[in-house]
């Protein structure tokens, strides 16, 4: 629950994180050049005081506190990039009720409650109750970022990570299970030649294609979740050219590491099976997030952060459903080595990943609570 300090600030200061979202949000940050939302944070936190935050080889900002070199660790992280390429200044429109713009909520909303409450923190100087803490603004989460971020943070602080925590998603969702995924970029070079004095001849369009057709037919199992999609395609000449060339990127996703074995053992099998001589496939990993792998003490404890979560967002906002699931985000990492982990987020709205993507203004105060309400019980109360 709050404390009366917290719940007051909160009041007060939710007319500053309106307007720290409005500015944020139109930030560029596409996976792998978060730079200047990253600056953007780190020179707002610095002028609250955060004198030890700094930007690692990944990109990430973090702000430790309590970090004595070998304690355990509780991480708290909201992944500062957004699905859109855009490099220069997003749209930003609102009317009296929603905030639009490309990335608003996902993941600039979630972004916006972590600052918010380590305002809070270097405002009160407040201190760990028990293991330190580290506040994380990661990078490499959307598309091909292949979870960057997270991994250098794996590679740093695995060993003392305690739990992990990913503001991402909407209020109604915790995602409590990781789905696994790996992604390959596929290209198919022929010799190719006219179209009417070269008919015959292999096509790299047609040899993806039949790729895709046999990607397509694959079984998956009634129990769990097991996908695949071919995300895009290219290449080509013109029309009266046999293709030379043509590639793809296509990916598969699984709860259960045996199925991710299987997807794996017949994506390879469909490549190969199109290669001959004049035709070549060359195959290229483009990206891999494992499944989680959870001892039944990580396993009890993740439920408690679960359970907790939830009280968080239903007493923040009674009137929403909120359920778990599985999905893939920061947490894979963490669950992949055994570390309990949670990920849900702090505002309501919709058309996630396009352009049109929206939140509703009203959510974003209880929003603030539930964050509060989640990581508070982190740290010592005032005295």
């Amino acid at each position: 629950m709050l404390t009366p300090d917290a719940a007051a600030f909160i009041q007060s200061n939710a007319p500053f994180a309106l307007d720290l979202l409005r500015v944020l949000a139109r930030i560029p940050a596409p996976s792998c050049q978060e730079e200047k939302r990253v600056r953007f944070c780190q020179t707002l936190l610095e002028s609250w005081g955060a004198r030890s935050a700094f930007v690692d080889q990944a990109g990430n900002l973090v702000y430790p506190v309590g970090d004595q070199g070998d304690n355990p660790l509780v991480v708290f992280a909201a992944h500062a990039d957004i699905v859109f390429p855009d490099t220069q200044s997003l749209p930003l429109r609102e009317d009296d009720t929603r905030l639009f713009c490309p990335g608003v909520g996902d993941n600039t909303a979630n972004l916006v409650a972590l600052l918010l409450y380590l305002k809070y923190v270097l405002s009160r100087g407040l201190q760990p109750a028990g293991p330190g803490i580290l506040f994380v603004v990661n990078t490499g989460e959307e598309g091909l970022g292949n979870l960057k971020g997270v991994r250098y943070l794996d590679g740093i602080y695995g060993s003392r990570m305690a739990e992990f925590y990913s503001f991402d998603g909407q209020m109604t969702g915790i995602t409590d299970r990781a789905v696994g995924s790996r992604r390959y970029r596929v290209t198919v070079r022929t010799r190719g030649g006219h179209s009417l004095s070269g008919f015959g001849r292999p096509s790299a369009i047609a040899e993806l294609a039949a790729m895709i057709g046999n990607i397509y037919a694959l079984p998956v199992p009634a129990e769990g979740i097991a996908t695949y999609n071919v995300g895009t395609i290219e290449g080509g000449l013109s029309v009266n050219a046999i293709a030379p060339e043509a590639s793809m990127v296509c990916e598969y996703r699984a709860d259960r590491r045996d199925m991710l074995q299987r997807l794996d053992k017949a994506f390879l099998a469909i490549f190969q099976a199109r290669r001959r001589p004049g035709v070549q496939v060359l195959v290229e990993e483009a990206g891999y997030r494992p499944c989680e792998h959870l001892g039944l003490q990580a396993e009890a404890r993740r439920q408690d952060m679960v359970h907790r979560a939830a009280a968080a967002l239903r007493r923040c906002r009674p009137d929403l459903e909120v359920c778990a699931g599985a999905g893939s985000t920061d947490c894979n990492v963490a669950l992949a080595r055994g570390i309990p982990a949670v990920c849900f987020g702090f505002y309501t709205g919709g058309g996630a990943h396009t352009r049109e993507e929206y939140l509703w203004k009203d959510s974003l105060l209880p929003g603030y609570r539930a964050c509060f309400e989640t990581v508070l019980p982190y740290f010592r109360p005032r005295p």
